[in-house]
């Protein structure tokens, strides 16, 4: 309280001494010092804005035309696989509490999900959201994995070379959809033969995007056989089935990675 007491008596005796200075000051070098104020607070908000990083709220559904990634959509949303969906020619994109968490007691905060087309010139619209991605999920068909392999194994290594998914490390889950099937491809053999073709891309490829410049990040170890434990950022595999709605695997992934 003292020093409380004492830091009050010394301002009142300075703020007149302020008031009186001011008022011996000629008009025009009140007029520069409040500019020089206010430049010096507008130069620090910019500051602050450009080095504010925006939140790691988005998880990112990618894949190939035909994964099934827009069913896994629904199924995160609604809890319904809506009997099915066509190809998708626009985002997806919705915040949403997932439906596996509705019925559990407290506050539950919502996600926010993109399913990005899989066609080859719509694929760009990815880039639209991974500054503030905090998880991609690639979505492999595991029914019809061998002849998409080669476009698939393109489609993931143009993903895991991109500046920003380098820099930031952000972790991707490989997940095999429609495993319901019998003759659906386990994980293990969709993971070893990616990794394979990932491994003759390294060979056959820059890794210098001719979208972005930046992207001049090569994958695994010289010398060695590629494998995703090689990867920089976290590189996962897990499988689901979209239609029947058994995506554990995909939510616990989504609530390890997202930020609330």
């Amino acid at each position: 309280m003292e020093t409380m007491e004492r830091l009050r008596i010394q301002l009142e005796e300075w703020i007149p001494q302020v008031e009186e200075k001011f008022r011996q000051m000629p008009p025009i070098q009140i007029l520069i010092a409040l500019g020089v104020i206010f430049l010096t607070y507008v130069i620090f908000l910019v500051v602050f804005l450009l080095n504010r990083k925006p939140p790691s709220d988005t998880i990112i559904l990618s894949g190939l035309s035909g994964s099934g990634k827009t069913v896994l959509f629904y199924q995160l949303r609604d809890g319904s696989s809506h009997q099915g969906t066509v190809t998708s020619m626009e985002p997806n994109e919705g915040v949403f509490v997932l439906h596996s968490e509705t019925t559990k007691k407290g506050k539950i905060k919502p996600v926010r999900i993109v399913d990005v087309p899989g066609h080859s010139r719509l694929r760009p619209k990815l880039d639209d959201y991974l500054v503030r991605a905090a998880g991609i999920v690639f979505v492999v068909d595991a029914l019809e994995f061998l002849p998409n392999c080669r476009s698939a194994s393109e489609y993931l290594y143009d993903i895991l070379t991109k500046f920003i998914v380098v820099k930031r490390k952000i972790p991707v889950l490989i997940l095999c959809n429609k495993v319901d099937k019998v003759t659906a491809h386990t994980k293990e053999f969709i993971r070893k033969q990616l990794e394979k073709e990932i491994d003759k891309l390294r060979e056959s490829r820059t890794a210098v995007s001719s979208a972005d410049i930046a992207n001049d990040f090569t994958l695994g170890v010289p010398g060695e056989a590629f494998a995703f434990t090689q990867c920089d950022n976290k590189v996962t595999v897990a499988e689901a089935s979209g239609l029947t709605g058994d995506i554990s695997q995909l939510e616990q992934f989504i609530m390890e990675h997202v930020k609330f």
